[in-house]
């Protein structure tokens, strides 16, 4: 074999090489970046406002243990900052703020984990 036809198959065998490495990039980014159909990330049938209703009409204890204050304490809480001049958000009632500033605060859990909690975006807890 010539030095031309190596050469040329050493460039072949690049190209091939650069061709498949192409391809395997351009196949990651479709199915990782690029997605078609988004899925859904909260889907849990219980939502932040469910609970914190049921926390409300439960076990006395259990709101206690999951937001650090009686019930009687929450309501009184959340009617105060009505007086106050706080609303609820456009998607999110003001209990459940409260309930999702409390919960954090008793739990010590990420913005991620309290949001799972209350099936809402780390934007909407965070604010």
């Amino acid at each position: 074999m010539d030095t031309t036809t190596r050469r040329q198959t050493f460039l072949r065998h690049i190209l091939s090489i650069l061709n498949l490495i192409l391809s395997t990039l351009t196949e990651m980014m479709s199915t990782t970046m690029i997605r078609n159909d988004p899925t859904p990330y909260h889907t849990s049938i219980l939502s932040g406002q469910n609970w914190v209703l049921e926390l409300l009409d439960g076990h006395p204890d259990r709101i206690r243990c999951e937001l650090g204050m009686h019930r009687h304490v929450f309501v009184q809480l959340v009617t105060e900052l009505l007086e106050l001049g706080h609303t609820n958000s456009r998607f999110v009632s003001l209990q459940e703020q409260v309930a999702i500033f409390l919960y954090m605060s008793v739990t010590g859990l990420t913005i991620r984990h309290t949001g799972e909690r209350f099936q809402r975006s780390n934007n909407t807890v965070s604010k």
